[in-house]
């Protein structure tokens, strides 16, 4: 259980690939305009971390060491195919707004880089665990960082969510600034690195905040 505890903190904060390791910065940049494309390209990475863990984890003992790299990639390129399709034939619409971004996450260094630190060195049960938390830190990432251009950049949120769940699901959007006019730096890439900064800017002072809460007080005897 301890194991699994630590995975879970690695994956969502200690390690998260968006604000610590930095990896896979061109789809975190670029799809992150709003909520529903963050999280719709965080998901399908997830998916795709997971099922590559998986897979990697159960052949590791097979695969010599000289071919490994090509072999993991080939794993995770039909995985990212499999889902490419999916999404191309069930959620069109979406699949057309995020583009070339769902193919290039067979070239994200961050699926390549757990299939080869960690599935490929451990067994089943923790290496998928492991993908889903690594894919879910990135997802938590991407959901705040198109909430936060999403409303500055438009003044609403969930924007988009019909092209997920239908026409419908419009009634879901919600408008955070009446008559708002919009600011175009948020929607645009230099809003996306000025939004992704405050989140490492953040996230630092709350470690460098809990780095402070352990240090004992000095006692009156050792003054």
């Amino acid at each position: 259980m301890n194991e699994y505890i630590e995975i879970a903190k690695n994956g969502l904060w200690k390690q998260n690939t968006g604000v610590v390791q930095l990896l896979g910065m061109c789809p975190l940049l670029a799809v992150s305009s709003s909520v529903v494309n963050g999280v719709s390209l965080g998901l399908a990475t997830l998916l795709v971390m997971a099922l590559s863990n998986l897979a990697v984890s159960l052949i590791r003992n097979l695969v010599p060491g000289e071919i490994r790299i090509p072999v993991f990639i080939l794993i995770i390129a039909s995985l990212v195919t499999i889902i490419q399709l999916v999404m191309k034939a069930y959620l069109h619409s979406l699949y057309l707004v995020l583009g070339i971004f769902v193919p290039l996450i067979v070239t994200n260094c961050i699926v390549l880089a757990r299939t080869e630190a960690f599935a490929s060195k451990q067994k089943t049960l923790p290496s998928v665990f492991d993908g889903f938390m690594m894919g879910m830190g990135l997802t938590l990432v991407l959901a705040l960082l198109g909430g936060m251009r999403e409303i500055f950049g438009k003044g609403t949120l969930f924007s988009g969510i019909d092209l997920v769940f239908g026409d419908s699901a419009k009634s879901f959007v919600i408008t955070v600034f009446p008559h708002y006019h919009g600011f175009l730096l948020a929607i645009l890439p230099p809003g996306a690195f000025i939004g992704l900064g405050l989140l490492i800017a953040l996230k630092n002072r709350l470690d460098a905040r809990a780095a402070r809460a352990q240090i004992p007080a000095p006692s009156l005897q050792s003054a």
